[in-house]
């Protein structure tokens, strides 16, 4: 199905490339779930990130997932202080709800690997730069 605008069928493309990649890391997920552990994930990302960092991840997703990046930001709250992976993935469980299929910790790595893949490898490095140490392990291994 077309818009006939082309902006808008393209990220509506790039958007489900981005949803069948998390879908394909978190079964039994389907597409409606891949989007709320993406969206999950983005918020919790994002409401732990300074200003500059959210908007340079910001300009890197697809123009429909930033739009969910940004929904109901709050710049002006700050940053939280999330430093724990538990409670990074404890977050993302309450905005997913108790019946999702996947574990939070899962979930968080698949949407990280996502970003990994799909963002510039220069905005990955800043966008680590920005995590404490033990936020970083949801990220995938990088080769040696």
């Amino acid at each position: 199905m077309s818009t006939g605008l082309s902006a808008f069928d393209t990220t509506v493309q790039e958007t489900n490339l981005w949803l069948k990649d998390v879908e394909r890391r978190l079964p039994p997920c389907g597409r409606q779930e891949a989007y709320a552990a993406l969206r999950a994930v983005l918020h919790v990302l994002r409401d732990r990130l300074p200003v500059d960092a959210v908007l340079g991840v910001s300009a890197q997703l697809p123009m429909l997932l930033r739009g969910v990046f940004l929904e109901g930001w709050r710049p002006a709250a700050g940053p939280t202080d999330i430093r724990d992976p538990q409670i990074f993935a404890g977050e993302v469980a309450e905005r997913l709800g108790p019946t999702f299929p996947c574990l939070p910790n899962e979930t968080a790595a698949a949407v990280f690997a996502v970003l990994a893949e799909q963002l510039d490898a220069g905005e990955v490095l800043k966008l680590e730069h920005y995590l404490p140490r033990r936020l970083r392990s949801f990220f995938p291994a990088q080769p040696a």
